[in-house]
């Protein structure tokens, strides 16, 4: 949301201090040391747990080997595994606060944490090697390499009286320190600088550095002034690589402003730089606080999870996907099984590319808008707040997922099924997705105030209808056809179901070897030998297939999106002359949709459906394909709101009737997946018994079927159930419940 707030802490809260050491652990927080006034420093630690808001003063054993750490100040504190790392730092050696003597401190402690809260005390570890020199606003960084699993601690920089720029290392399984050899162009020397590691690399950024030329000032007081060059350091190769230069040239203000004293965090693969303070020198009334937030994405994204479906109509299908940390929207593909004629004459527009800052990076630094509903592409500068860019195309719908709680129970409210018609602010200078082989810069403008950008909410059902869980393996016939035995098999193929969540009315689909990981739709499949029971079933007409041609085998946008769901009823046809654009990982643009035309979704048609993720980096690949096929008029819906309550010897489900276009709901079933020699061999094919059939909404599932119960292990243990309701058309697309140890997830399939 882009949007601060202040959480209203209790408990033993510490004062106000500066240039402490502070590592993240799970949902609590390590704060220790620091100044907490000028000449009066800290040697206390505090515990925040983050879930509660809850602050600890924390008293941990001293170590058996010497005495604990004393106060100071700019010392780093570095996190790995249940041990905190301390080194260096600055302390005060008059016992007046008034009379500062500094003292530059090189010694090395670990503190041992216990699991979840709370410290076991501090020890003093036997190294071996030369131990780094004394100093103080340094940084500590852990890395360990995925192949040799070794991990070690990389300490650059800080300040003893001049500014460093010696890179040191600590085997922390051996405890040796050593000095490594380095390549590239070793940074400035500098201090209150920051060093993240994303990957196998460490990013330094900004910080104090010599004025002079040399870059070595003997003098205590000689001038220095605050960078804002950028370099990271390959840990694998210990190859120093140049982002920003110091000297480099910045008239548009597209990236960080120089500044010290800062803080950085690394989120995924995006790195946020906030505050610090600037200045050239030494006095304080030349000192200018920066109060702007900064991200740096390093990489492309990764792929996201399939594309699930939530609900399906004859002409139109609520989507959604699992969410991709530091994103700036999700760019949705179809492919139609029916050829769609390309649109002669309609030119496709590109973007340029961003500005490149240099060759070597393969990253791209962002500030982007406050308070805004969608966070703006890199392409775009945005230079007022208010300024908003609507990354939803107005042929389809995004929609949040949020709780609103009545008389202590949760509500189910159904998405409005209007489309937006905001189109894309600067569209033509703003989708275009380049991927960039250099770094470019743009700002996080934050807000207090509350936006939301969706149309309409899409809410959690009852707490025994939770969220989904993840996919479920099944495949299914492409006709709708029950039938009257008591195991229903679903029909073999290689194709995998994705689980949604909320009410939902799927529908049949083909399997193709195309569609590797497909969502499953209806528990209407035929049975293994075909036979099935007229007085059951319904065959919906089938469309005979069309003659394809190579290039009409095309991917076609269906938009833009912020979020990770949206209701797709269009897509937008390319122009003739526009190539396959199967390859927009590659860099290619993604054309301006106002000058492009939509073609509509047809009943009973199969579309295969792919998302990827777009930062600043570009769009990343493609999730796998999962393939479903509009409803066929007529049929009724799938049963919605499924709620599971448990007792003693058995289970109650009930759920609400579907919108039935063919006269009255006729009956329902509701199935059960069962263990099943079959399912030892593929289990990607559940066998489901019929254990209910009849006109009420609601079943009761005895302790002895769910004995017969098969737990599918796709992802998180559970239990697997369909229903669906029949009128006069036949069986309709059914909803899937998986019931996850002792509570429902409500998904359907």
């Amino acid at each position: 949301t882009n949007q601060w707030f202040l959480p209203a802490v209790r408990g033993d809260i510490p004062p106000g201090c500066a240039a402490h050491g502070f590592v993240c652990d799970g949902t609590r927080i390590l704060v220790f040391g620091g100044m907490v006034e000028y000449g009066r420093y800290s040697n206390d630690l505090y515990e925040l747990q983050a879930s509660r808001w809850l602050w600890k003063k924390v008293k941990p054993q001293a170590p058996s080997n010497g005495s604990p750490p004393c106060p100071r100040l700019g010392h780093s504190f570095s996190l790995y595994g249940n041990k905190c790392y301390l080194f260096g730092g600055l302390a005060n050696e008059s016992e007046d606060s008034n009379n500062n003597i500094p003292r530059y401190l090189n010694d090395f402690y670990e503190l041992e944490l216990q699991h979840g809260s709370g410290v076991v005390g501090w020890n003093i570890p036997v190294t071996k090697g030369i131990l780094p020199s004394p100093r103080e606003s340094h940084t500590a960084i852990v890395y360990c390499r995925k192949d040799v699993g070794s991990p070690k601690m990389y300490i650059f920089g800080g300040m003893c009286g001049c500014r460093l720029n010696d890179l040191w290392e600590l085997d922390i399984e051996t405890m040796t320190w050593s000095r490594p050899e380095t390549k590239g162009t070793v940074p400035l020397p500098r201090s209150l600088h920051t060093a993240n590691v994303i990957g196998n690399k460490m990013y330094v950024f900004g910080g104090w550095v010599p004025q002079s030329a040399g870059g070595e000032i003997s003098a205590p007081d000689g001038e220095w002034k605050c960078t804002g060059s950028f370099s990271y350091l390959n840990l694998d190769t210990t190859e120093w690589i140049g982002l920003i230069s110091d000297c480099q040239e910045d008239k548009s203000n597209l990236l960080p402003g120089p500044r010290a004293g800062h803080c950085a965090v690394a989120v995924g693969t995006r790195l946020y730089i906030w505050s610090g303070r600037d200045g050239y020198r030494k006095a304080w009334n030349n000192q200018v606080c920066c109060k702007d937030l900064w991200y740096l994405d390093t990489e492309r994204p990764l792929a996201p999870s399939q594309v699930q479906l939530i609900r399906a109509t004859t002409n139109s299908f609520q989507l959604k996907w699992d969410e991709v940390p530091t994103v700036e929207g999700y760019l949705l593909q179809l492919h139609a099984d029916s050829p769609v004629p390309p649109v002669a004459g309609i030119p496709g527009t590109g973007v340029p590319e961003t500005s490149v800052l240099s060759s070597q990076g393969g990253c791209s630094l962002h500030q982007s808008p406050q308070s805004l509903p969608s966070i703006p592409y890199p392409e775009m500068k945005v230079d007022h707040p208010s300024q908003t860019n609507n990354l939803i195309p107005n042929n389809v719908q995004a929609a949040l997922s949020s709780s609103s709680k009545v008389e202590g129970k949760e509500k189910v409210a159904a998405l409005e099924n209007k489309v937006t018609q905001e189109t894309m602010k600067n569209h033509a200078d703003a989708t275009g997705f380049k991927e960039s082989n250099a770094p470019s810069l743009s700002p996080v403008y934050t807000s207090s105030a509350q936006t939301s950008a969706n149309v309409g909410e899409l809410h959690d059902l009852d707490k025994q209808s939770v969220n989904p869980d993840a996919s479920v393996s099944c495949t299914v016939s492409s006709t709708q056809t029950m039938v009257t035995q008591q195991a229903v098999k679903t029909e073999s193929s290689s194709t995998n179901g994705a689980v949604v969540k909320d009410e939902t009315s799927l529908t049949t689909f083909n399997s193709k070897s195309e569609a590797a990981e497909t969502a499953c739709v209806t528990p209407s499949t035929r049975v293994s030998t075909g036979q099935t029971n007229d007085s059951h079933s319904s065959r919906a007409p089938q469309r005979p297939p069309a003659p394809v041609k190579t290039r009409d085998r095309r991917w076609y946008d269906v938009g833009i999106f912020k979020n990770n769901s949206a209701v797709v009823s269009q897509f937008y046809l390319l122009p003739e002359e526009t190539p396959n654009i199967n390859s927009k990982t590659e860099g290619a643009d993604v054309p301006d949709y106002r000058l492009l035309k939509k073609q509509d979704l047809f009943p009973g048609t199969v579309y295969r459906f792919r998302v990827a993720a777009i930062n600043g980096c570009g769009i990343g690949p493609f999730s796998k394909i999962s393939e479903f096929k509009t409803c066929i008029p007529g049929f009724p819906g799938a049963p919605s709101t499924v709620k599971i309550t448990k007792s003693v010897d058995c289970i109650h489900l009930s759920w609400e009737p579907p919108a039935s276009p063919s006269g009255n709901i006729l009956e329902y079933s509701a199935y059960l997946a069962i263990r099943s020699t079959q399912l030892q061999e593929n289990p990607s094919q559940l066998v489901f018994m019929r254990i209910y059939c009849g006109l009420k909404t609601s079943c009761i599932v005895t302790a002895a079927q769910l004995s017969n119960a098969h737990v599918d292990y796709t992802s998180r243990p559970a239990i697997v159930f369909r229903i669906s309701a029949k009128n006069e058309r036949g069986y309709g697309p059914a909803t899937q419940v998986r019931w996850l140890q002792g509570k429902a997830t409500v998904t359907h399939s």
